[in-house]
Parts: structure tokens; C-alpha cells; sequence
């Protein structure tokens, strides 16, 4: 893991866009859905942001992978990191606010550490990971909200559906680690997207019929945003803040996300969240901190006066 470090007032303006673009992001998708079906969406935000990655490796002249393994390692991190998280949230939005959807998302980083901690043997499950976890799922729990533990409907489902998507996060995020690691982050962005895209252009084809131009230019304006600024620039802001501020400081983008997309869902789609997201979120940015190491959680202890001073 990339080291805490102190944010410089230009990591923190960066992390800060991050968070408004990936914010921002949930209300794009569900504007664009209002006319676009949910695999064909997804394949817009893919192949658009995919050339713009390439354009940046071919930019920055790195090295094309050439290997037949990579290839089909990117494919698989495609179909774990965009292919199912992008559709299964993109269906959910139908049924779930946008802020909710933003708030469970933040889940990403709990299954992210509990899938590593069955891949990996120096992942595993510390006292303080365990605590961050606990909380991290109450915190999921409370803001799906007692009504779909007592009752099944297509809101539950939608939920679950989210929470599937980040599992696959999750999931992707030790593959990369198994299968990518050795790439530079560009490179392996704009593979995963090309192996996206080739899963999802005959996906859409067959589940969506022949992809449709003629979109009102709100429909454009939302595609483009997601595609370009939330995919694409968000893939090459997000590397640039991890060097400056580290990973530590970059759990920050994950705790400010949801805020934005609630205020943006309500400005602009009029949304009300019930208190229980709320109370939720707070839970979950608990377990997030706490799995993090910024809050540590100490017993207190017996003074011994013969024993010194930590």
C-alpha cells in the first residue's frame, strides 16, 4: 500500500475534482438511461473512454502489450471491473436514487479487503480489519433500510444488484493485483476497457437491438460526461492523486462521492433520501476509516507502574 502522506494543497484541489466528477457521475448514468437501454449505456461509456486511454498511452508512448495471457487477463478485468459493476448499478439506478446508489457503492472497499483476504496470505484479517468490515456491512445494512429485510421487491433487488457490482469490485481489484500488476496503470486501464468493450458490443447487439445515434442532446451531454470525464478522466486523475497523496489519503474520494451524489440527485432529480441512508453511510464511512487506519480503536489497560512508557 501506497504510504499516508500530508495532503499538499494541489493533491487535495486533485482529490477534491476527483470525488466531484465521480459524484457527479451516478446522475449522468441515470439521465442518460432515461433514453438509452442499460448494456448499451455501458457500452458507450466503455468504448468512448477506452479511446481516449489510448490515445493517452500512445501519448505518452508506452509500450502496447503483446502478450495473448495479458490480453486475456484484461478481458477478464474488463467483464469484473466494468462489464458487470457498470451494469448491474446501471440497472439498479432505475429503482434506486442515485445518492443511494452512490452510498452503497462505498462498499467497494469492504468486499475489496475481504475478497483479498481470501486471495492473499498477507491480506489477512487483522482485529482492526475485521472491526472496519463489521462496521462497514452495518453500515450497508442500515442503509438499504429494515423494509427489504422483512419484504422482497424490485427495489430490493435493484439494491442488490448494486451491492453485486461492488462485490465484483471487489473481485477486480485482486485480479488486477494477480494478473496486471507489472502494467503501467494507463496501459492497464485502456486494456480493460478494450476487453469491455469486446464483451459488450455483441451484448448490446442481441439484449438492446442496433445501437441508436439520433439521442436528444441531453442524452449526448450525460453519455459524454460519464464516458469521457467519469471513465476516462476520472482513470487518469485517479493514478495522478494516488502518487501525490498515497492510498490512505486517497479513501478520502471514496467518503466524499457519496455526499456529492446526493446533493446533485436532489438539485437536479428532486430525490429525498430516507434518514436511514444517512445513518448508514455515517456507519460505513466508520468501517471505511477504521479499515484504513485513521481511526484506531485502543483498550484501556491497567497502569503498570513497573513497566515503561510506549
Amino acid at each position: 500500500m501506497t504510504p499516508q502522506r500530508t495532503l499538499s494543497r494541489r493533491a487535495w484541489a486533485e482529490l477534491l475534482l476527483l470525488a466531484l466528477i465521480g459524484g457527479c457521475s451516478f446522475l449522468s448514468i441515470r439521465i442518460a438511461l432515461n433514453e438509452v437501454p442499460v448494456v448499451t449505456a455501458v457500452l458507450h461509456r466503455t468504448f468512448w473512454a477506452m479511446l481516449v486511454l489510448w490515445a493517452a498511452v500512445w501519448w505518452l508512448r508506452l509500450p502496447i502489450p503483446r502478450d495473448p495471457r495479458l490480453w486475456a487477463a484484461f478481458l477478464v478485468m474488463g467483464l469484473l471491473n466494468n462489464v458487470i459493476p457498470f451494469g448491474l448499478m446501471a440497472w439498479g439506478q432505475l429503482h434506486v436514487e442515485t445518492g443511494l446508489t452512490s452510498i452503497l457503492n462505498a462498499a467497494t472497499a469492504i468486499f475489496g479487503v475481504v475478497v483479498a483476504a481470501l486471495v492473499f496470505p498477507d491480506e489477512r484479517l487483522s482485529a482492526r480489519r475485521v472491526l472496519g468490515v463489521a462496521l462497514g456491512f452495518l453500515g450497508v445494512i442500515l442503509a438499504i433500510g429494515p423494509e427489504a429485510l422483512t419484504g422482497f421487491d424490485l427495489r430490493s433487488a435493484a439494491q442488490l444488484a448494486i451491492l453485486g457490482g461492488t462485490l465484483s469490485y471487489g473481485l477486480a481489484a485482486s485480479w488486477a493485483r494477480l494478473r496486471l500488476g507489472q502494467l503501467p496503470p494507463q496501459v492497464a486501464a485502456a486494456g480493460m476497457l478494450t476487453g469491455s468493450t469486446v464483451i459488450l458490443l455483441p451484448a448490446a447487439l442481441i439484449i438492446d437491438g442496433p445501437v441508436q445515434f439520433a439521442l436528444q442532446p441531453v442524452t449526448w451531454v450525460a453519455i459524454a460526461y460519464f464516458a469521457l470525464f467519469a471513465t476516462a478522466g476520472a482513470y487518469l486523475l485517479y493514478y495522478r492523486v494516488l502518487a501525490m497523496a498515497g492510498s490512505g489519503n486517497l479513501l478520502l474520494v471514496t467518503l466524499i462521492i457519496p455526499p456529492v451524489a446526493v446533493v446533485a440527485g436532489a438539485l437536479v432529480l428532486n430525490e429525498r433520501l430516507h434518514a436511514t441512508a444517512y445513518l448508514g453511510f455515517a456507519l460505513l464511512a466508520l468501517g471505511l476509516l477504521t479499515l484504513n487506519g485513521t481511526l484506531r480503536w485502543r483498550r484501556k489497560r491497567a497502569i503498570d507502574p513497573a513497566r515503561p512508557a510506549d
